[in-house]
């Protein structure tokens, strides 16, 4: 199974993203994924997951900015990012919680301007 994040780009502050998370290799949607981010500064964190039956978590530090969404027949997982901040700069990625696959894929750069 891979993983391909895309979407990323340079916004400025308070604009918006929509990132996407496409899965191959597998005749299955996958269960749970999550959308993680990571700057220079800090270690990768969780932003958001969804389970398979659309129940969504988020990070305090994007509630009521980010939707993550999934449409299982292209098996994919969309991440909206609205009000971005320059906080929210850092590479995003995707993955299945609670067992990631291995290795991890690039992710996708987003890059908030102030």
């Amino acid at each position: 199974v891979q993983l391909q994040a895309s979407g990323g780009g340079l916004v400025q502050t308070g604009g918006s993203l929509r990132l996407s998370c496409l899965f191959s290799g597998s005749r299955f949607s996958p269960g749970t994924v999550g959308w993680y981010r990571q700057s220079p500064t800090k270690q990768r964190e969780l932003v958001a997951s969804i389970t398979s039956g659309r129940n969504t978590i988020y990070a305090d530090f994007v509630k009521g900015r980010f939707t993550i969404s999934r449409d299982n027949i292209k098996k994919t997982v969309y991440l909206q990012m609205n009000s971005l901040k320059s906080e929210d700069t850092a590479v995003y990625y995707c993955n299945t919680i609670p067992n990631p696959i291995e290795p991890w894929g690039q992710g996708t750069q987003v890059t908030v301007s102030s």
